[in-house]
């Protein structure tokens, strides 16, 4: 990837929020159960054989404005190296713009990969105009123009009937998507965001920011300038023992996405019934809590079920937030869920940090990877 020499306009590109994330997955059918019932997803169209597709299958979720594409192979081609190279894992973050041929010209004048040339596909629901590029690793992202669209998801997915099976959480947007880089090449993606996208650097974190006794990381956010699209890209940093990223980026066999953060607006609820669902979050310790208010200052929910469902809360000069992470949603310790509520608050709890890479520290250890 290299970025043209050139003084760039900041935020050119008419991008108004992620769209979708499609992850590739062995089984797409019993990876829609997963989310369904775990997560609270709805089951809204299906593309595979019976719409005239023969390749692959694919799953299309949604909650609130949350859409996740879930997307197996049926025969050997470009899905299939992917998934023996990086299991389950986002292929796809998709971004909503009322001009794709224009994003899709403009970023690879630049020096962005052209992936697919803009086309128009459509259905009897209408037209959806569509050209990716890629980013880090084998990540791409695909540019969505609704032209007259009002089908399910695009053009090509049938819409299935009312998902009476889903057991929805209470999920409302995406709030960002994490990028994990190999050492040293975190400054080199966000200069494609910036140079290439447009993009602003949004907040930058150090070692001495994100470390712990043992590990540490880089992290600097871009993002667009209504900040609906928001992508913190991580990187290793020199530590006693083996960072979070390093093992991402071990079992993933490269850079890639690392976690999706999902806003709600009652993240307490949204846990109970999550736990309640099957889903696993790390542990943290039980003394976070006990001077909680004192970091952070008063806040409207009660400390008992914030320590009961372990969910941290951090503050900046807007306001503040609250936040839990998964355990990893794949047998690899990759890919896994962010849940976000806040209250003002724009950063990305940089208070929990520590908290948090200790929780992570104690998983990697019972994995052997630390």
């Amino acid at each position: 990837m290299q970025v043209k020499a050139q003084e760039l306009k900041q935020d050119t590109l008419p991008l108004r929020a992620v769209h979708h994330v499609e992850l590739y997955c062995g089984n797409a059918k019993q990876s829609a159960y997963y989310y369904r019932q775990a997560f609270g997803f709805s089951f809204v169209a299906y593309l595979g054989p019976e719409t005239g597709v023969r390749d692959r299958v694919s799953y299309a979720l949604q909650q609130g404005k949350v859409r996740f594409i879930l997307t197996t192979p049926l025969k050997e081609d470009g899905i299939t190296p992917f998934l023996s190279r990086h299991g389950d894992s986002v292929r796809d973050i998709a971004l909503e713009t009322d001009d794709a041929e224009y994003c899709f010209r403009t970023t690879v004048e630049r020096g962005a990969t052209p992936v697919r040339e803009p086309e128009i596909i459509e259905d009897a629901s209408g037209r959806v105009k569509v050209a990716t590029v890629a980013t880090y690793g084998d990540t791409v992202h695909t540019f969505i123009q609704h032209i007259d669209y009002d089908g399910p998801m695009l053009p090509g997915f049938q819409a299935v009937p009312e998902d009476t099976f889903a057991r929805p959480v209470g999920l409302k947007h995406i709030d960002h998507i994490v990028g994990n880089v190999d050492w040293e090449q975190m400054d080199e993606w966000v200069r494609f965001y910036t140079d290439v996208f447009g993009f602003s650097r949004f907040v930058t974190f150090d070692d001495n920011d994100i470390s712990t006794e043992y590990s540490a990381l880089r992290s600097t956010a871009v993002s667009n300038h209504n900040k609906w699209i928001k992508f913190p890209i991580n990187e290793p940093a020199k530590g006693k023992k083996r960072s979070q990223i390093e093992e991402y980026i071990i079992f993933h066999n490269g850079p890639g996405v690392q976690h999706v953060a999902i806003e709600t607006d009652d993240i307490v609820n949204t846990i109970a019934k999550m736990r309640e669902q099957g889903v696993e979050f790390l542990d943290i310790p039980d003394s976070y809590y006990d001077d909680l208010l004192d970091r952070v200052g008063p806040i409207d929910e009660d400390i008992a079920p914030l320590r009961d469902l372990n969910i941290l809360v951090d503050r900046d000069e807007k306001g503040y937030m609250l936040q839990i992470f998964t355990k990893p949603v794949e047998d690899r310790p990759t890919l896994f869920i962010e849940i976000i509520q806040r209250k003002g608050a724009e950063s990305f709890g940089k208070g929990n940090f520590k908290a948090l890479f200790v929780s992570i520290e104690r998983e990697q250890e019972r994995r052997g990877n630390l």
